[in-house]
């Protein structure tokens, strides 16, 4: 019987597979430039974890997760964003006392059991960004522009940044209990399923649902900008004068407060019009708060993730890398004098390959032109005895006798000049 792979599970092949690479490539290139360092946590941490980061009353947390319980009764889960786990790994390896400020980036796979859709699968990759140790707005606006500027790298254009501050733990209340009183006069059925349960738990979820009858309801909710204290509001003051300053565009979008219990001041979301429904590409803000929560000492932090399969569905197709030359060996005898010359042209940068049985030249040279190599090295019994090799372009068919010692330079000269 075949085995198929799990449903919201994918393969990554080709130009799919290409499209993370760069991506990935892309983001080592800008964020090493700012300072960050990568690191690697583990897929599996305790379920505790992210019920104390992420909040026991997140739709994360009560659905999503990945869980397992062990024969003596631990629970592990497989992560279902990468913060917590950066948090744990920054206190339990005490990177605090290395650096004042420390930055982190991650990359990797995620997983969270929701409905399959466009862009967002159950095994889910990240590009995930942490500033630890500064509560200034100089760090957000640093981490705002850093992440504008990697999209714009990716080629990215229509793509809109939305804005909010949240408030912190003096103003937030205020805010929390007026929007709770708003959504307790609604009657029942003005709210679905989710945000019925929501309004009374975790109220702010209420304003990101994306139904459009709870969307209509909550027009005329109460806005956090109204309740803000005095140095939240010079702190989002900051940040957008900062960002203006660079020419980030950003608009304020009162009803944005992403999904998760532990973001604080300023939060940030980056979407787009041209994947659907789920429209954002990335997203953050500041967790003032979240460091101390998980034990750790009272340190602030602000950080972004970037969805991966949902940047890839605006990439362009991405072009396949075509190899320099392909390798033609016409007798057995021959295979050891063109595997030496095989690695040898590797060795100087040159990407080939070689026929590894012997076939008839047509079948061969068919291989040769299905792999798109510049140039085809054909060794047969001629160039065996006068230790030369032809060497055929497979784009115009003009081909010649070179010797064999001289073609790793000839070569080098013709393919690696022409990708300088």
């Amino acid at each position: 019987m075949k085995i198929s792979k799990i449903k919201g599970f994918a393969d990554l092949y080709g130009a799919e597979s290409d499209r993370f690479t760069f991506m990935e490539n892309q983001a080592r290139k800008i964020f090493a430039a700012c300072g960050f360092t990568e690191l690697r946590t583990p897929i599996l941490e305790q379920t505790e974890l992210f019920k104390r980061s992420i909040g026991e009353e997140t739709d994360v947390v009560n659905k999503e997760m990945y869980s397992l319980t062990t024969e003596k009764g631990r629970s592990y889960s497989l992560r279902p964003e990468a913060t917590a786990g950066v948090m744990r790994a920054y206190i339990e390896n005490s990177l605090y006392s290395k650096n004042q400020i420390c930055r982190l980036f991650t990359t990797g796979p995620m997983f969270r059991h929701e409905r399959p859709q466009k862009g967002r699968l159950r095994q889910f990759h990240q590009i995930n960004c942490e500033c630890l140790g500064s509560e200034s707005p100089l760090a957000d606006a640093d981490m705002i522009t850093m992440l504008m500027r990697y999209l714009h790298t990716l080629g990215l254009e229509n793509i809109r940044l939305e804005i909010n501050s949240l408030g912190c733990s003096a103003c937030r209340p205020h805010f929390r209990q007026a929007l709770q009183d708003f959504l307790a006069a609604l009657d029942a059925d003005c709210l679905c399923e989710d945000c019925q349960r929501r309004r009374s738990v975790n109220p702010l979820r209420v304003l990101d649902c994306k139904r459009e009858a709870c969307k209509t309801v909550i027009e005329n909710a109460p806005r956090i900008s109204d309740y803000l204290c005095a140095d939240c509001k010079r702190h989002f003051s900051m940040v957008m004068d900062l960002l203006e300053q660079q020419q980030v565009s950003a608009i304020v979008n009162p009803k944005l407060v992403r999904g998760l219990d532990y973001y604080c001041r300023t939060t940030f979301e980056v979407v787009s019009g041209e994947i659907g429904a789920q429209s954002a590409i990335a997203g953050g803000g500041r967790y003032d708060g979240l460091i101390s929560a998980l034990g750790g000492p009272d340190i602030p932090g602000i950080g972004f993730a970037c969805g991966m399969e949902r940047l890839a569905l605006l990439l362009p197709d991405m072009q396949p890398v075509s190899p320099d030359f392909y390798l033609l060996i016409m007798e057995e005898k021959d295979f050891s004098k063109g595997f030496r010359l095989l690695q040898s042209l590797r060795a100087q940068g040159l990407k080939g390959e070689m026929n590894y049985t012997c076939q008839s030249f047509k079948s061969l040279l068919r291989q040769a032109d299905k792999s798109q190599a510049a140039f085809c090295l054909i060794i047969g019994t001629e160039e065996s005895l006068n230790n030369s090799v032809t060497l055929k372009s497979m784009r115009d068919g003009n081909q010649q006798s070179i010797q064999i010692n001289d073609i790793v330079f000839y070569l080098c000269e013709k393919c690696l000049k022409s990708n300088r």
